[in-house]
This record gives structure tokens, C-alpha cells and sequence, in this order.
């Protein structure tokens, strides 16, 4: 029995080696020409999707990543994710009926008035595996007409893989069919010329270097950090690494990479940051990538301190600073994690108002009980866009003065 299930898992292996990446590599490459993504004021950016998108409202990397990219811009997000849906919205069923759950997936979208659309289906279709493709892509379709019908434009996503929590042959199995509606995700953003975005490769890979899932299936806070540097590759956007590199000499220096010298001397350093265009992006502690880098090498033996604007940022040693310190907190790192906190908290309140835990009672077949509440959700899009006025004014980088002085030599 064992040497079957390996040969099965070898089987769909060999599928995803040999079949699929083929007709994947297509639509990549027609996806890498077109333009540059942007936004632009006004923009209403929608998370459409199942639970990949849903759980990210407890995190907010996703609209995290794309406001501190598009600062300058006043754009909003939504996020319509809901666990366990799929291109037809069997997954929004409530008693009500009308709406259906199609009809309700169709109203979820129309009124959350978009203009970009991110659609991430096809893991709850794969289920399905091979035989699920036809209606797969004929709700895939439908659906992206609607978004066209709105004036809006849609860019798709791939599934995740699923990374563990079964047999290795059902595994294999699953992943098969996961890249096999990725391909005719891909397939499809290549005929209708939407933009594809690939997910499932950089997850997989990301999940050699630390845990990103809760169950395998679901990601953690990690994962979504990994996923949201999916998007953003995908999108074409450059890394938001900032690296800074000065040498030191006895009164001198010299900025070799993104900064401007105020003050210079072996034991005293002071310089701005020429690149701080972006806000640090927070990586979680599990993650193994890092945000900010700052490396001065000529220093005199000893300890050295960095403050930004006269906050403690790291102190460590002159071979340290040589080497080049990661840059885990200050001033920039305080703003975005306010920031990141607005966006989950306007989230929250997004979510209880498009999806009130008492539906029924307030809009469904109910409604002549408690339907004056109706009301009281309109009225949270008062506080909604309270809290977007204040993503507004901290979605900005800052300019900083930073200084390195020692400590003890």
C-alpha cells in the first residue's frame, strides 16, 4: 500500500512538472507586459475572495502594503473576503431567500462601488479537481464581466497551496488541482487581458523558511506578510528594503548609499535618510526578512548608539555596525504600526456592517422586527471614513534626523 500512494504522489508531481507550469509560464509572460500598475485618486481598491482574503481583516498587511506604497493618493479598500466562498457565492447563503447567495455576491460587489478589483477563487473550486474546471470558468467569467459592467478593473490571484494536514499522496494531490485551476486562472486573465498574479509559488517557497500557516491551510500573521510581498511583486513593484552604507573616517564621511551627512566624525554621526519614501514595512518576528539596514563601517572600536529624533533606536558594537544592523524600531516604526492598527480596526467595523451578525432580523425576511437598525449600520460609514481620514494623514513617511555616537570606547 505504501508504494502505491508514493507512485500517486509521484504521479501529480510529474503533473504539475511536466503539464502545467507550461500553460502557467504563457499567461505570466503576457502578465509581464503589461503596464505599470498604479492608483489614483479615488480609487476603490476591493478584496474579493474566500478565506484568504477574509482573514487578512484581523492583520491588514494587504491594504497596509498597497497605502504606504500609494501615499500620495487617496485611495480606499474593502474587503469582501468570506471563508469558504467560490466564484458563485455559495458561501453567502443566508435565510433569506431572494437574495440568492449569487445575487448576494453580486450586491456585496455593486455596493462597495470598486474600481479595482483583486479576485482571489479557485482553492474552495479545486475540491472539485478536474472535473469542477467548466463551471470554475464559467463563474470565473460571469463574475469578471460584472466587475467589467462596474468600470472596474480586475487582477486575479492563484490559490495558496495547501502545505500539510494530510496524507502525502492526498497532498500531492490537492496541490495538483490547486495548480491546475491556477493554470486556467492564469489562462483566463491572459484571454481578457486582466493582470495574473501568481501566490501559490512564492507561499510555497516562503513555507521553507518559517511556519505561515495556523493549520496548513489558513495563513498566520507571517504568511500574510509573505503573501503581501507576493502582491507586490506580482504588481511589478520595486522592494521596499531600504539599505544605508557609510564610511567613517577621523572627521569625514561618506554616504555610499541613500543618505546626506549633517555632521560627521568618528564618534558623533549624523545624517538624514535620502530613501525613506516608503514607511518600513513591520516584519513579523517569525519572518526572516528585514525592512531596514543600516551598516557604517571606519568606526573606532567600541559600542555605538543610533537615535532617530532623539529616540533610542539600536546600540550595537563598531564590527556590528560594519556589518550592517538591522533597524527594527524608531519613529517610522511607531507611525506605521498606528497605522496598520487604523486599518484593522476600520476593517472591523467594515465587516460587522456589510455582514451584521443578525442579518436576518435586520435586512432579511425579519426586518419588520428589528429592520429600524438598519440605520445604525448606515451610520458606521461615519466612523469609517472618520478612520480613513486618519489612514489619510499617517499613511505618509517622515523625514528623520539620525545620529550614531558612542556609548563606551
Amino acid at each position: 500500500m505504501r508504494k502505491i500512494r508514493v507512485s500517486t504522489a509521484l504521479g501529480y508531481i510529474l503533473l504539475l512538472l511536466i503539464i502545467i507550469p507550461d500553460k502557467f509560464a504563457v499567461a505570466q509572460t503576457k502578465s509581464q507586459s503589461e503596464t505599470a500598475f498604479d492608483l489614483k485618486d479615488g480609487d476603490r481598491v476591493v478584496f474579493l475572495g474566500s478565506s484568504v482574503f477574509e482573514n487578512d481583516f484581523q492583520y491588514g498587511y494587504l491594504e497596509l502594503a498597497l497605502t504606504t506604497r500609494f501615499h500620495k493618493r487617496n485611495v480606499t479598500f474593502r474587503n469582501l473576503g468570506w471563508t469558504g466562498d467560490n466564484v458563485w457565492g455559495d458561501a453567502r447563503s443566508t435565510f433569506t431567500n431572494p437574495p440568492t447567495p449569487y445575487q448576494h455576491l453580486m450586491r456585496n460587489i455593486t455596493d462597495a462601488q470598486p474600481t479595482v478589483v483583486f479576485v482571489a477563487y479557485g482553492g474552495v473550486e479545486a475540491q472539485d479537481g478536474e472535473a469542477g474546471l467548466p463551471k470554475f470558468k464559467d463563474g470565473l467569467n460571469k463574475l469578471l464581466d460584472k466587475i467589467t459592467e462596474l468600470g472596474a478593473k480586475a487582477i486575479l490571484l492563484s490559490p495558496i497551496p495547501v502545505l500539510s494536514g494530510d496524507s502525502s499522496a492526498n497532498l500531492a494531490k490537492r496541490n495538483a488541482d490547486l495548480q491546475l485551476y491556477a493554470s486556467a486562472i492564469a489562462k483566463t486573465a491572459s484571454e481578457r487581458g486582466n493582470r495574473f498574479i501568481d501566490t501559490y509559488n512564492p507561499i510555497m517557497e516562503a513555507s521553507k523558511k518559517t511556519a505561515i500557516t495556523e493549520n496548513g491551510i489558513h495563513l498566520n500573521e507571517t504568511g500574510y506578510y509573505y503573501l503581501a510581498a507576493a502582491l507586490e511583486k506580482g504588481l511589478g513593484l520595486t522592494s521596499k528594503t531600504l539599505s544605508t552604507d557609510i564610511a567613517v573616517s577621523k572627521n569625514t564621511a561618506d554616504a555610499k548609499a541613500s543618505a546626506k551627512i549633517l555632521e560627521a566624525g568618528n564618534y558623533n554621526l549624523k545624517f538624514t535618510i535620502d530613501d525613506e519614501s516608503y514607511l518600513p514595512f513591520p516584519v513579523p518576528a517569525f519572518a526572516t526578512d528585514q525592512a531596514q539596514t543600516v551598516k557604517v563601517s571606519g568606526l573606532k572600536k567600541g559600542f555605538y548608539t543610533l537615535m532617530a529624533d532623539d529616540e533610542e533606536v539600536a546600540t550595537a558594537s563598531a564590527k556590528n555596525w560594519a556589518d550592517g544592523v538591522a533597524i527594527k524600531q524608531g519613529p517610522s516604526f511607531t507611525q506605521i504600526k498606528e497605522l496598520r492598527e487604523m486599518i484593522v480596526k476600520k476593517n472591523g467595523l467594515h465587516f460587522y456592517q456589510y455582514r451584521p451578525m443578525n442579518e436576518t432580523y435586520i435586512i432579511g425576511f425579519r426586518a419588520y422586527e428589528q429592520g429600524k437598525h438598519v440605520k445604525d449600520l448606515e451610520d458606521q460609514s461615519i466612523l469609517i471614513k472618520w478612520i480613513e481620514s486618519q489612514i489619510a494623514l499617517t499613511r505618509a513617511p517622515k523625514s528623520h534626523v539620525y545620529q550614531l555616537k558612542a556609548v563606551s570606547n
